[in-house]
């Protein structure tokens, strides 16, 4: 009678060398370009807590740089900045003084496209040169092609001096 069920089989032969290797290689690649993969992931998921850290008052100096009922260029430095900024760190604002501690403080750049607006003092008016879009001196949209006004900074005074909420650009969406 033959026990054919107990039969010894030839043993499996082991994995050769080389495709040894070869596997273990294409595993490391896959994983070193997961990593890769899965970095701009992470970055986007943790820069806002990053950012969030960031935002902060930025003082633009004593109220008497700014007298009652002009509008005024002020510069800031940002404070999400990093070393490589340059010059492209230092940030322009309008600062427009209404009255005792009645300010308003415009970003810079048209609401169209964003271009730089300029203040004529002879108008009383901000404009931008790049496709004519005109606004009042309380930053409402005059005319021309911006959808709305400037956008506007949270501000405050303290100890005399104007502080400007800083670290985003003012836009419409809501903070974080």
């Amino acid at each position: 009678m033959c026990d054919c069920e107990h039969a010894d089989h030839p043993p499996t032969p082991p994995i050769p060398p080389r495709r040894r290797a070869l596997i273990w290689m294409g595993t490391g690649i896959t994983a070193v370009g997961a990593a890769l993969a899965a970095l701009p992931v992470l970055g986007f998921l943790l820069a806002p807590a990053r950012l969030r850290a960031r935002d902060e008052w930025v003082d633009l100096g004593p109220v008497s740089t700014f007298p009652a009922g002009t509008t005024r260029l002020a510069t800031y430095r940002n404070p999400v900045r990093r070393p490589w900024d340059g010059q492209t760190d230092t940030i322009p604002c309008w600062v427009r003084h209404i009255e005792g501690h009645r300010f308003q403080v415009f970003a810079i750049n048209c609401t169209h496209l964003g271009c730089p607006v300029r203040w004529f003092e002879g108008s009383r008016l901000f404009m931008c040169p790049c496709h004519g879009g005109v606004y009042y001196e309380d930053g409402s949209r005059a005319s021309g092609p911006p959808p709305r006004g400037l956008y506007e900074y949270e501000h405050r005074v303290v100890d005399d001096h104007l502080h400007i909420h800083a670290g985003r650009l003012p836009t419409l969406q809501e903070s974080a």
